[in-house]
């Protein structure tokens, strides 16, 4: 019965209205002033509003079918498209991989700034089991006892240090303010990117 009165307006259970029917009661139920914010549904071309919403800086777009009445869990009726940049990045190490995690646990990236490889953060999703496997193969060839890294804060324990002759792309939703990949994602290597060709880049 809470979940009812929760969804419901003078008594009548709201839930299995469409979406856009639902927000039209909310709007008559709620004063909106700051901070609550009644955010508008809008109709059209996604692609273009998504395009818009990354541009703008957003952190990405919430969709929902505006004929779909409410469901709790997870459903197809209501998705989130995260803005997503990436660029490629030098692997300057590893770290140990953790329970049952096999090979490695994270990539450490870096990027180059006058001759300086540049600490960027470090790189634990985004890899299937095959490639945890053949990419510490070859890192633990380029293993190394000091890092390459000349500049940032890598994490100093449990760490593997490699020649920085690996490139990596890796997607990521922003750079915080210390200069850290957000959300960083694997998304494979490189093998048409010089290493010393790996810079910062900045959003068009």
């Amino acid at each position: 019965m809470r979940g009812r009165r929760r969804a419901s307006a003078d008594g009548r259970d709201t839930r299995p209205l469409p979406l856009t029917e639902r927000k039209k009661v909310l709007g008559r139920l709620l004063a909106f002033r700051d901070p609550l914010r009644f955010t508008e549904h809008r109709t059209g071309d996604g692609q273009a509003y998504y395009a818009q919403a990354c541009r703008d800086g957003w952190e990405g777009l919430i969709a929902k079918r505006a004929d779909a009445p409410y469901q709790g869990g997870r459903s197809r009726n209501w998705l989130k498209f995260k803005c997503e940049n990436a660029q490629e990045f030098v692997i300057g190490g590893y770290t140990d991989p953790q329970r049952s995690r096999i090979g490695f646990g994270a990539l450490l990236l870096g990027h180059y700034e006058a001759g300086d490889l540049v600490y960027a953060g470090k790189v634990g999703t985004g890899f299937d089991a095959a490639t945890l496997r053949s990419l510490h193969a070859r890192l633990a060839r380029l293993e190394q006892d000091r890092p390459a890294f000349s500049r940032g804060k890598p994490p100093g324990r449990g760490v593997h240090w490699v020649r920085p002759e690996l490139v990596a792309e890796v997607g990521f939703t922003e750079w915080t303010d210390d200069g850290l990949l957000r959300h960083p994602r694997f998304q494979g290597l490189r093998a048409d990117k010089k290493p010393a060709d790996v810079a910062r880049e900045v959003p068009a």
